[in-house]
């Protein structure tokens, strides 16, 4: 790489990694802990590159962006941030960042967003360069927080960044409790149309008379469609006509923007004929996968520490985990996903005996809160968990179910789910490949990238696990992480 390159960040160790990183790939580099002297450095002429933190002592970094554009309009700025919510996100896109990067980030991620950034310009909107940029709202006390610095949430954020504003129908695609309906709702709060009317369709009122005050009431803002596989046949073809008749009606430029919260797999709803496809095809512009708690393990003790200071400041009593109570947390499955950690973190808040949740209070509760077993298995009673030895059983949890345990009872909710009617053909390959995938994920992971380790993890050949990351698409990189 070859450029200059400006560090604003208060983290001193952040800003002495970055400045060795950058300058032994060939840059010149100043850093600052100070947003002025950055700023002071643009305007001297200073500088092919900036990356800034957020939350500086004297200001935010995403705020100074419309002062460096004004003053340099093809300068880019690469933002890293340790506030992982989709607010940052969606900011971050606005304001023309180069790049956003959740804190801890990977250092060889940065570098190479760093390289491209100085090797190209970066993309630009037909605004002006001093224009103002809009800032979206905060969420308005939202049923759950919109935060997670996992790959799989950082992701999410980006797409919901870059289609927030589109002209697109949108499928916000996931298990119950993983938070669709905030983020669909986050489509309308946080976009240009958030000062227009929002309304939401449920099974429970989706009559002729209800579709069509719906549509008034949204006028050019936006449509909620709360799980359409519900809807009868009789509501799904109306909303195909309400759809039709905003697409090609005269107050097409008025039409209100289509936002649908489906299961994990809307296909296999259509396969299944629960949804109907000509209805699925236009609601599927873009389509946004929630992730599942289990997904975004890392987010748990965030999340929980969150729920924790929200209770407090709706007047529950201001509570903290122990050590041991985070411990046991972080091990928990969570099937009922962010609305179950929701409603364990006001439990706990509620009965807790002392400012520190404690460890047995935390297994209680979960205990209390776990969901029964399926009928196929309820008869069966569940052996006390053992110690693990060579060649046992894996658990899944501590003091949970086995692993084995836990795969039966996702098993046994997909057919739940499908009623009488089977899933679709092909069930035994798409249930190995969702096994050997984030098998293969965590364990590169673990292993920091190296496929030799890897491989001896696994206890299988080097060539075996090459052929299956190529076959699965699994892109590996030698990590180090940067706190």
């Amino acid at each position: 790489m070859d450029g200059t390159v400006l560090i604003a960040d208060d983290d001193r160790t952040i800003r002495t990694v970055l400045t060795q990183a950058l300058t032994r790939a060939g840059c010149r580099v100043h850093a600052t802990g100070s947003l002025a002297q950055l700023t002071k450095w643009v305007e001297e002429g200073r500088g092919d590159l900036v990356i800034t933190d957020v939350m500086m002592p004297d200001g935010n970094g995403i705020d100074r962006i419309p002062a460096i554009r004004e003053a340099r309009p093809d300068l880019p700025v690469i933002v890293i941030s340790a506030q992982n919510t989709i607010v940052t996100a969606i900011r971050a896109t606005e304001a023309e960042a180069f790049e956003y990067l959740p804190k801890p980030f990977d250092l060889p991620d940065l570098m190479s967003k760093a390289g491209q950034a100085l090797s190209r310009r970066p993309r630009r909107s037909d605004a002006g360069a001093g224009e103002p940029i809009p800032t979206p709202r905060e969420s308005a006390d939202p049923t759950m927080p919109l935060i997670g610095h996992a790959p799989a949430m950082q992701a999410l954020f980006r797409m919901v960044a870059r289609v927030l504003n589109a002209d697109l129908p949108v499928i916000i695609a996931g298990e119950a409790g993983v938070g669709k309906t905030t983020i669909a709702r986050s489509f309308h709060d946080l976009s240009d149309r958030r000062d227009r009317g929002l309304a939401i369709l449920t099974a429970a009122d989706a009559a002729e008379d209800s579709v069509g005050r719906a549509a008034e009431k949204a006028r050019a803002g936006t449509i909620l469609i709360e799980n359409p596989a519900g809807f009868d046949a009789a509501a799904q073809a109306r909303l195909i006509g309400l759809i039709e008749s905003m697409e090609a009606g005269p107050d097409r430029a008025s039409a209100p923007r289509i936002v649908a919260t489906t299961g994990p797999d809307p296909q296999a709803d259509v396969a299944s004929g629960r949804l109907r496809s000509d209805l699925y095809y236009r609601l599927a512009g873009v389509t946004v996968a929630v992730p599942p708690l289990r997904a975004r393990v890392d987010d748990i003790l965030p999340l929980a520490a969150h729920l924790l200071a929200r209770a407090a400041a709706q007047g529950l009593p201001d509570r903290s985990l122990s050590d041991e109570a985070a411990a046991i947390l972080r091990a928990h499955p969570f099937p009922g996903n962010v609305r179950e950690l929701e409603n364990t973190m006001r439990r706990l808040a509620l009965t807790a005996s002392g400012p520190a949740i404690t460890a047995a209070e935390m297994r209680e509760t979960l205990s209390q809160q776990s969901a029964p077993r399926p009928p196929a298995m309820a008869s069966v009673a569940a052996p006390a968990p053992e110690p693990a030895v060579p060649g046992a059983a894996m658990p899944f949890a501590s003091g949970a179910s086995r692993l084995s345990d836990a795969v039966e009872a996702h098993l046994q909710r997909y057919f739940d789910l499908h009623g009488e009617a089977l899933p679709p053909p092909g069930l035994y390959d798409r249930i190995l490949r969702e096994v050997e995938r984030p098998l293969l994920q965590v364990a590169l992971d673990a292993t920091g990238g190296n496929q030799l380790r890897c491989a001896d993890l696994l206890g299988i050949n080097r060539n075996t696990l090459r052929k299956k990351l190529t076959e699965l698409n699994i892109e590996v990189t030698r990590r180090r992480k940067l706190m």
